[in-house]
């Protein structure tokens, strides 16, 4: 893990690509995390299924840290709400064998399936899935890399919910969107539009107002403390804060879905 050599090198580690509260708690003076947490994003997902009248919900986890962290988060909603999952299946890291895990999980008839992985294996999982009749909904977390979902789904992604931690870029109602487009266009080639290059832009902006407050001589420490004043803003109607006690930029989470030719609606 890369916090532990942050803090042991004493720099700032700005913007981690994960939601795990592991980075979160207990509170570390050098972790900066620009994104909402995995356990914010399962409890929309548990808040809006079970709004639906959906309680029998079940997950599908990558064995591994990050795949645990989400299945810790689903439990937790559940348990807000006296409700438990109906069942739990497993998938290795860079494996896309989902045989045993959608038999198990089927079996369970559940309402809907959280899925805690990265994206070729839960695709797999859908396919598989469909096959054998199941029509229940699929819900994921963002880490799952949302247009690479719908890219290997094709039309079998209709109707795929997936959290987000960013505003959609492809929304321009926000002024932030609409600045990140112009700044892809200004990019050239190699840039591509989605919501990871998003939250790239998000965090970049972000470090350039701690850099703007660091004070004219640039430190380790003087960095920390710019970001540490950033206090509440709004960047181009998203907002976000910093401060001394709380190094969480967002918490904001919304829910999209893939509508089987590649899009991805908000």
């Amino acid at each position: 893990m890369a916090l532990p050599q942050a803090i042991k090198a004493k720099v700032p580690f700005i913007a981690p690509f994960t939601g795990a509260m592991a980075l979160r708690e207990p509170f570390n003076k050098y972790a900066f995390h620009v994104r909402a947490s995995y356990n914010d994003e399962t409890a929309l997902i548990v808040k809006q299924l079970t709004s639906l009248g959906l309680k029998k919900i079940a997950v599908f986890y990558q064995n591994d840290a990050y795949g645990k962290a989400g299945l810790d988060g689903v439990t937790l909603a559940l348990a807000s709400l006296g409700l438990k999952p109906v069942a739990q299946a497993t998938v290795e890291r860079n494996s896309v064998d989902v045989t045993k895990a959608v038999q198990t999980l089927v079996a369970a008839g559940p309402d809907a399936v959280v899925q805690i992985s990265a994206y070729k294996s839960c695709a797999a999982f859908i396919r598989e899935a469909k096959k054998t009749g199941y029509g229940g909904t699929y819900y994921n977390v963002s880490f799952v890399g949302t247009q690479a979902l719908a890219d290997e789904l094709g039309k079998d992604g209709a109707g795929v919910v997936v959290s987000q931690v960013m505003p959609s870029p492809y929304n321009a109602a926000r002024p932030i969107a609409r600045e990140f487009v112009a700044a892809v266009k200004a990019a050239g080639q190699g840039t591509e539009v989605n919501f990871s290059s998003m939250e790239g832009y998000v965090a970049a902006r972000l470090l350039v107002e701690g850099l703007q407050r660091a004070g004219g001589k640039l430190t380790r420490d003087s960095l920390i403390n710019g970001l540490e004043a950033i206090g509440n803003q709004v960047l181009g109607g998203f907002s976000v804060s910093f401060s001394a006690t709380d190094h969480v930029a967002s918490r904001f989470v919304e829910l999209s879905m893939l509508t089987g030719d590649g899009r991805v609606r908000t």
